[in-house]
């Protein structure tokens, strides 16, 4: 292996690392950041309700946790510009959020279908199965989804992360590796064996694929933020819809039939 070659190796496996340590750091001092408040909070006689509980949480987490970190590391960069590229969409860009939203719906439910048909073991989601006991909470995820979740999870880990991996190995291999983070790191949120959490995963990887590439293709963290809340925002809607009205829609579908 000749010096150029080992000095590029180097330099390819400090910023995968480089990259994960980002990542990683912006969840735990989003966890750090929610135990601390949570816990100062009801030291203060404060009590949290579901609802109170999981606005601050995302308040906390994607708002607070992920700007920051996402906001120093591009000041330590001296690069915001290039981190930090949220501006207005287009109409072309609409366009395309759009049909990222579209696709990336469609791409779930072949997911679906797919893993109910193998019978693959899956993992629940630890805010849903807080939604199926507290369904009102659902319908604050849904506004908070456009407003934190999207822009906060789409700055960190395509913003940062996947622009940070861009710098190394160029963009296809930079989507890959920032979707891969970006899933991985969603192995906390999840509940059950450790193979549904890691199918669940694999599903995630997939999802997490078109909004890096939305983000390669137009620039904008505003796409792939715009894709992200809508795919959110309507799970927890179909959530919400089941979980109160699923009674009426059988019956209605019992007299349609």
């Amino acid at each position: 292996m000749s010096d150029s070659t080992f000095d590029e190796w180097v330099l390819r496996v400090t910023t995968l690392l480089l990259a994960l340590g980002v990542g990683a750091g912006g969840l735990a001092f989003g966890f750090a950041l929610t135990l601390g408040v949570g816990l100062g909070l009801r030291f203060a006689g404060v009590t949290l309700t579901p609802s109170i509980s999981i606005v601050l949480s995302v308040v906390l987490l994607q708002g607070v946790a992920f700007g920051s970190v996402a906001y120093a590391y591009a000041r330590y960069r001296d690069d915001t510009a290039r981190f930090l590229t949220f501006r207005w969409p287009s109409l072309r860009e609409l366009g395309l959020a759009f049909g990222g939203w579209v696709g990336a719906l469609a791409a779930l439910i072949v997911i679906g279908v797919l893993l109910q048909a193998t019978n693959a073991p899956t993992a629940s989601n630890q805010i849903a199965n807080y939604g199926l006991e507290h369904p009102e909470v659902l319908l604050l995820l849904i506004p908070l989804s456009f407003l934190l979740v999207g822009p906060g999870e789409e700055l960190l880990f395509r913003g940062v992360v996947q622009g940070t991996l861009r710098e190394r190995f160029g963009p296809v291999p930079a989507v890959l590796l920032a979707s891969l983070i970006f899933a991985s790191v969603h192995f906390t949120s999840l509940s059950g064996a450790v193979a549904g959490r890691v199918v669940t995963i694999a599903a995630l990887f997939v999802i997490s694929l078109f909004l890096g590439a939305l983000y390669e293709y137009t620039e904008n963290l505003t796409v792939p933020a715009l894709v992200h809340g809508a795919y959110n925002a309507t799970q927890f809607l179909i959530l919400y819809v089941s979980i109160a009205y699923g009674d009426q829609l059988q019956n209605a579908a019992a007299l349609l039939g």
